[in-house]
């Protein structure tokens, strides 16, 4: 909280020494120390110090209370006052204001304050690397160690941030070309290895950050690839080796071993949406690894949000997988994690009750799971997490089969043949599939005939694992049910073999079922004696995992629909839900 004041203001020294004393407290005495800054203001201070106060006061306020209404209040004031040769309140405000806003789901309040701050600040330096490289698509940096960076370094931050800005307003048509035209100067720029390095990382996380938006998860893997050959490149180099002429001239975003979760992250996140889950959790393994050791000797904010979006992958593969027990213990996990920091839970509170919903789906417990995701959908404004939550509320009302009106309010919404909300290549492909999958369950089996065809169109030319093998068996059933056994077949095998791959237990035991259905109406009774036997095998691992998942006393978190999660969880008596859905 140090400031640079003039000798004569001996009364404002005290008041902001009393302050710091009883926010380093330890307990913190925040309410003691929010009294000692609005002290300040009695005393009719000059306007750089009432600047500097309303910056303390909002970002105290931010930081360590509830009270985000007065917390915003005291940030845009100190963002709009306007002093000569004071800019750093100025600038530090507009980077603590926009987190705030973006953590307060006001995305359009943010970029205003964001676009300001990145165009008068280009004349300085360093807090134009903050104001560039504060906010990004992925993660922020609350640990910035930035300093003086060249002209060539200033103007590449200056296209990155304008690329950051294009991606928060989901204009993603207009982001490749900038992002390719930074790429360039990042290349051809030759200076200091680490510093090119660093911005490179920097600039390749946005790249496959654009790509994995727009759901192109083939795409991206020649820059996935890049990163992770360039964070490979970035550990081998050590500061004390190449430091430049001038100490000041590196630039860091964030530290080396942060940048190393950070790709591990986007992997995961790669993996996900291509159906690599085996592949998804190694890396998830790794980078969990790395979390713990980082927050034994660093309390930075940014790693318990690394943390809490691995979860969040690693959840989604544990249900996919059959490991629904694991699950649920992981999304308590995030409950605990989300419980010590109120900001965590503001940004997570809608993928939490997401990931619950689809717990809920993989346990039958449909009035639950619609309930979970309506109690998301009312926390987000984020357009490809809104879409992801419509498509899957979409099919617990298929599957419940009576909520025709509310079903079809929602399919107007994500219509995939016009008008699709986002831009996003995978939701797209997701779309088609719910809308072939509702066919099904009508009997119009030529017009889910197209729809799945659409969705394999899309999978194959993004290698989207996943939906291709629930579009090759949801087609197989089909075949099945029009008597056509043999191409039924040539759509169940290579669902099988997918799924195995994958691996995805839900679709391995609804192909197994079918090829023991053909086998037997083709008269081959080995074939469908070995069918039989691993659907079988399946259910009993299904339906093991079920009754230890409803037996948790985590099992409870699917009645919270609102406010903070419950502490704690009394034990189940065993489960309540139905495997038969899924035999």
């Amino acid at each position: 909280m140090a400031a640079n004041t003039e000798p004569s203001e001996s009364w404002y020294l005290a008041l902001l020494g009393f302050a710091e004393h009883f926010r380093t407290s330890s307990p913190s005495k925040i309410r003691l120390c929010v009294h000692c800054l609005q002290a300040v203001f009695q005393f009719k201070p000059t306007a750089r110090v009432e600047a500097r106060t309303h910056l303390q006061l909002g970002s105290v306020l931010y930081r360590h209370t509830k009270n985000s209404e007065l917390a915003q209040t005291h940030l845009e004031k100190a963002v709009r006052a306007a002093i000569p040769q004071f800019e750093d309140v100025k600038f530090e405000a507009a980077s603590i204001l926009s987190e705030f806003y973006c953590q307060q789901n006001l995305v359009d309040s943010a970029k205003p304050v964001l676009r300001k701050a990145i165009q008068i600040s280009q004349q300085t330096p360093y807090w134009h690397s903050i104001t560039c490289t504060g906010e990004g698509p992925v993660c922020k940096s609350h640990g910035i160690r930035i300093h003086k960076v060249n002209k060539v370094t200033c103007s590449a931050l200056f296209l990155l941030s304008k690329g950051m800005l294009l991606l928060m307003e989901r204009k993603l048509s207009e982001v490749h070309p900038l992002l390719t035209l930074c790429g360039t100067i990042v290349e051809n720029w030759q200076g200091n290895p680490i510093q090119k390095e660093s911005l490179r990382v920097f600039f390749l996380v946005l790249q496959v950050t654009h790509y994995l938006d727009a759901g192109q998860v083939k795409s991206v893997k020649p820059c996935l690839k890049q990163l992770q050959q360039c964070i490979q490149t970035i550990s081998t180099l050590h500061d004390d080796e190449i430091l430049p002429t001038n100490p000041a001239a590196l630039f860091h975003w964030l530290p080396k071993e942060h940048m190393c979760v950070l790709v591990y992250l986007v992997t995961v996140m790669h993996s996900m949406q291509a159906g690599y889950l085996e592949k998804a959790q190694k890396y998830t393994d790794k980078a969990l690894m790395q979390l713990e050791k980082l927050k034994m000797l660093d309390s930075n904010p940014i790693l318990s949000t690394f943390q809490v979006i691995l979860l969040e992958h690693i959840i989604m593969c544990r249900l996919v997988t059959g490991h629904k027990a694991m699950a649920l213990q992981e999304i308590s996990q995030i409950c605990q994690l989300c419980q010590q920091s109120p900001r965590l839970f503001t940004n997570h509170a809608a993928q939490l009750h997401t990931l619950l919903g689809l717990y809920c789906i993989s346990v039958n417990c449909m009035d639950n799971a619609e309930a979970q995701f309506t109690a998301a959908l009312q926390l987000t404004s984020h357009q490809e997490l809104w879409t992801f939550i419509v498509t899957n509320l979409a099919s617990v009302y298929i599957r419940e089969g009576n909520r025709h009106q509310e079903l079809y309010s929602l399919l107007e919404r994500i219509n995939p043949d016009h008008n699709f909300p986002v831009s996003s290549h995978c939701l797209r492909a997701a779309a088609f599939y719910i809308r072939g999958l509702l066919s099904f369950f009508q009997g119009r089996y030529n017009e889910a005939k197209r729809f799945l065809r659409e969705t394999l169109k899309m999978s194959n030319a993004e290698d989207l694992n996943r939906l291709t093998a629930c579009s090759l068996v949801l087609l197989g059933h089909i075949f099945y049910v029009l008597g056509n056994h043999r191409e039924s077949n040539n759509m169940v095998v290579p669902a099988m073999q997918l799924a195995s791959k994958i691996p995805d237990m839900s679709v391995q035991l609804w192909s197994s079922a079918l090829l023991k259905d053909l086998s037997k109406a083709c008269g081959n009774s080995m074939d469908a004696h070995e069918a039989a036997q691993m659907h079988q095998n399946f259910s009993q691992q299904l339906l093991q995992d079920h009754i230890a998942a409803c037996s948790l006393p985590e099992h409870n978190l699917i009645n919270w629909t609102e406010g903070l999660p419950p502490v704690q969880l009394q034990p189940q008596n065993g489960p309540t839900t139905s495997l038969a859905s899924l035999l």
